[in-house]
């Protein structure tokens, strides 16, 4: 029953906002968040699909923070990005703050002209990461675009500095057949990532020693046992997983793109999904004529922290809570290396 009046009383408020509210909600988002949402989908296009929104007022993010920090580097001036829980952050987003690369950029730069150097953030980061990624001519990638992005930056320097998902960037460089000794890893926590200088000269993409705690659960294991059980199931997982698990399911994509797969998927066919449960759940509600497995199940406890009762409190006090703001220079920078995405 409260379940049901906080459900009642979020739809009130939402009908007394009009069109000057629009809540986005990301896939990994619990169902009952995402019914109430008016779009759904990955971070980067949920930000843009707001901003370009010219009856908005009101951004609210059901996500994690660096979502709705991206949100806010698109959002016009008149629009106010909020989210419902301001803790609700990112395992890695959090694992490459500026002061450490900074550093890191300084040590590798001492050895490799910055000029030979493309800084390639992904957009699971903040937005001082985005911004140094702006100001050295570097562009941001998402999981869909990732082998794009890849391109054009070698098109532009000799070495990539990939951060902050080890996992992401690997396997795009196995995508593009860029050998394993030519991947080297910075672990920020040691001088120089831990790295010789020889290695860092003859690297052509440094990957940031980062992960995603959601994506790092699945096991090659797991597969083994759901290929035993279901012999005749398809395996698709989400590319920041390990590269050992990539290279055993069937097809390897972003949220949208294992949407998408599931979507068009045969009728009785039997998909398993590595990623967010949230996700995998919702898709076999979604698709009762398949059958819909988790590999495992793992849930981001961020992505948990949104719920009905901070959600309706952040639209009880629009514009006045759990704000989200980005400095106008970071703003700047950070968009510089947005726009230089679209352009792919």
């Amino acid at each position: 029953m409260e379940i049901k009046k906080l459900i009642s009383k979020i739809k009130a408020r939402k009908k007394e906002l009009g069109k000057k509210l629009v809540i986005l909600t990301h896939h990994y988002q619990r169902k009952d968040i995402v019914a109430l949402g008016d779009f759904c989908g990955d971070s980067f296009a949920l930000s843009a699909r707001a901003a370009n929104d010219k009856n908005a007022e009101y951004i609210v993010f059901c996500g994690v923070h660096f979502m709705a920090e991206s949100a806010a580097i698109l959002a016009k001036s008149h629009q106010i990005v909020q989210i419902p829980d301001t803790d609700a952050g990112c395992w890695m987003a959090d694992m490459a703050d500026s002061v450490l690369l900074e550093k890191a950029w300084t040590e590798l730069t001492s050895i490799v002209k910055e000029e030979k150097i493309i800084p390639l953030v992904y957009m699971n980061s903040d937005a001082h990461i985005k911004a140094h990624c702006g100001r050295k001519n570097g562009i941001i990638c998402t999981s869909s675009n990732a082998p794009k992005a890849f391109e054009w930056a070698f098109e532009r320097g000799e070495k990539i500095f990939f951060f902050p998902d080890e996992h992401l960037g690997r396997n795009t460089g196995n995508t593009l057949g860029i050998s394993q000794n030519e991947m080297v890893v910075w672990d920020p926590a040691k001088p120089f990532g831990g790295n010789s200088q020889e290695s860092l000269e003859k690297a052509k993409v440094v990957l940031w020693k980062g992960y995603c705690l959601v994506h790092t659960r699945f096991t090659t294991n797991q597969i083994k046992n759901m290929r035993k059980n279901h012999p005749d199931a398809k395996i698709v997982v989400h590319p920041e997983c390990t590269e050992d698990v990539v290279a055993l399911s069937d097809a390897v994509g972003s949220t949208s793109f294992i949407v998408n797969y599931v979507n068009n998927a045969e009728k009785g066919s039997t998909i398993i999904i590595g990623t967010e449960i949230n996700l995998v759940e919702r898709l076999g509600i979604e698709h009762r004529d398949k059958i819909i497995l988790p590999l495992k199940q793992s849930l981001c406890p961020n992505m948990f922290k949104i719920n009905l009762e901070n959600l309706l409190y952040t639209l009880n006090n629009i514009g006045k809570v759990n704000t989200i703001h980005v400095k106008d220079t970071i703003k700047r920078d950070a968009k510089i290396a947005l726009d230089r995405m679209l352009t792919l």
